[in-house]
């Protein structure tokens, strides 16, 4: 029987691409802890974890009729971000596919009565929630797939695919984990007014409102309170969290959902990105299983 072994909202925000003294340049002679946050990610947790593939929740993937895993054997290539290409130029990815399970994950939508579709075509492009994350995270051997985000889609399709995601991996056979990549709040700063909040600091998220609605909810996801964070899910999206906090909602629903008590760990601080809220938070599997009786935090 397959299983999650390890899940994670990560940050792909393009300032971790950049070289160090630009980084340094752009947070007040400070890197960004970002980026030291998925290298401690790498050799902490996932060096010392066994699994065979890893499921991208990819928040920069907006697909308008249906949900698309990606079914290739492999991608490869080389990607310049047509948002960003200054910063994010000509990045080399190898991604190993794994299109059985792909094929199993899309089949299990219609009896969550939503669309997931299985794509293997050799120009689908790749997305840089994907990219970023990957060529700081990535093994060896291990597939990689990517799962788009619908841009229709609301909270309750997000939780359908993320119980489509339960029923195949736990059919697959396989060690997954599942990275769930993407901001908190994402709202930006206007262009004129950009410039000047490009540092890490919290000073500098769009606004104390969005930073108090993201700190919430930090605090909640490290006692493993995600019922809290669903059930809430219509205040939260007031502050505009990326893509719907799509990618959460289907790591969590691929988890029991409102079931779910894995406590957070922070490998970052919570950070700006020109007005976004960004962290990382690993959720490890709980001896017990991810809805495991919650301990008491207080």
């Amino acid at each position: 029987m397959g299983e999650v072994v390890g899940c994670g909202l990560v940050a792909h925000v393009p300032t971790i691409m950049l070289p160090l003294e630009i980084r340094k340049e752009l947070n007040n002679g400070q890197d960004f802890s970002l980026v030291g946050g998925l290298q401690r990610l790498k050799s902490e947790v996932l060096d010392k974890l066994d699994y065979d593939v890893v499921v991208v929740l990819d928040s920069h993937w907006f697909t308008t009729v249906e949900f698309v895993i990606t079914s290739h054997d492999r991608r490869q290539g080389r990607y310049t971000s047509d948002e960003l290409p200054r910063g994010m130029s000509q990045v080399p990815y190898d991604l190993p596919g794994d299109p059985a399970i792909a094929q199993l994950i899309a089949g299990k939508g219609s009896a969550q009565d939503t669309w997931i579709t299985p794509i293997a075509d050799p120009y689908l492009p790749i997305q840089y929630a994907t990219v970023n994350v990957a060529s700081y995270l990535q093994k060896e051997n291990e597939a990689w797939l990517s799962m788009s985000c619908a841009q229709t889609g609301e909270s309750e399709d997000f939780l359908r695919v993320g119980r489509a995601l339960r029923e195949a991996i736990a059919e697959s056979g396989k060690r997954v984990v599942l990275l769930a990549s993407g901001a908190m709040s994402h709202k930006f700063w206007p262009l004129q007014k950009l410039r000047a909040h490009e540092a890490a600091g919290v000073e500098h998220i769009f606004s104390q409102e969005h930073a108090a609605a993201d700190l919430e909810r930090i605090e909640w996801f490290k006692r493993g309170d995600h019922a809290r964070v669903i059930r809430t899910m219509p205040e939260f999206l007031k502050f505009k969290p990326e893509a719907n906090f799509g990618h959460y909602l289907m790591m969590a629903a691929a988890l029991g959902e409102e079931n779910l008590t894995a406590p957070g760990r922070l490998f970052s601080e919570y950070e700006n990105s020109i007005g976004t809220g960004q962290v990382h938070v690993w959720f490890d599997r709980p001896p017990g299983g991810w809805t495991a009786q919650r301990k008491a935090a207080e």
